[in-house]
């Protein structure tokens, strides 16, 4: 003898079976703003060091390198809300993982390390050099010997009652000084002449 299940007792089991299909999906939201406005980034050059003599370098301890300033533009087609993105290009050969590297020899050995202050800012708005740390979402003021990384933005902003925030800017100025070290003597094979081959993206991040 077959059992029937009642006409509603299939409807309410259908009705269970669309309900555990509709839970294991999930929707996906795409968002974006186009901004009718443009930044363009600049800097003057490039840093050179020079030649090094390899008997120059400390034994035991990194050598520090001369401090190298620079002005760095921001320049938009009317007031943005911008920072500036620092992406390391040689990614995997600093000494410190929180700083920007100066590539490899040819032994693969870390060649040294740098990092980068900003200072003086200079905007049609009265403004406050602010730095994200880490992705985390929170703007804090840089001070003047603050080190940014890679993975840091940079922006231009004041403080309100949220506490610090970026603001629009059309025109800025600022200054950047790199400084870094040459990994100790003792941890690099030097017989050879090995480039200094450092590389920076600053890139200009709509917010």
């Amino acid at each position: 003898m077959k059992t029937r299940l009642p006409l509603w007792s299939s409807a309410l089991l259908l009705a269970m079976t669309s309900s555990a299909f509709a839970a294991s999906s999930v929707d996906l939201t795409v968002k974006g703003l186009i901004t009718p406005s443009a930044c363009a980034a600049s800097l003057p050059g490039n840093v050179d060091f020079g030649k090094i003599a390899a008997k120059d370098l400390n034994l035991d301890t990194p050598t520090q390198l001369e401090r190298k300033t620079l002005l760095l533009s921001v320049n938009c087609e009317a007031a943005t809300l911008f920072a500036i993105d620092l992406i390391d290009n040689r990614a995997g050969s600093p000494i410190y993982s929180y700083a920007f590297g100066l590539g490899l020899t040819n032994e693969n050995q870390k060649l040294g390390q740098y990092s980068f202050t900003f200072n003086n800012p200079v905007a049609e708005t009265p403004s406050t050099l602010l730095a994200m740390y880490n992705d985390d979402g929170q703007w804090r003021d840089i001070y003047p010997d603050d080190a940014i990384g890679p993975g840091e933005f940079v922006a231009l902003g004041s403080r309100g009652d949220n506490g610090w925030a970026p603001h629009p800017i059309k025109d800025a100025t600022m200054d950047i000084t790199l400084y870094g070290s040459i990994a100790a003597a003792k941890d690099l094979t030097l017989t050879n002449e090995v480039a200094i081959d450092g590389s920076a993206t600053f890139e200009v991040k709509y917010l």
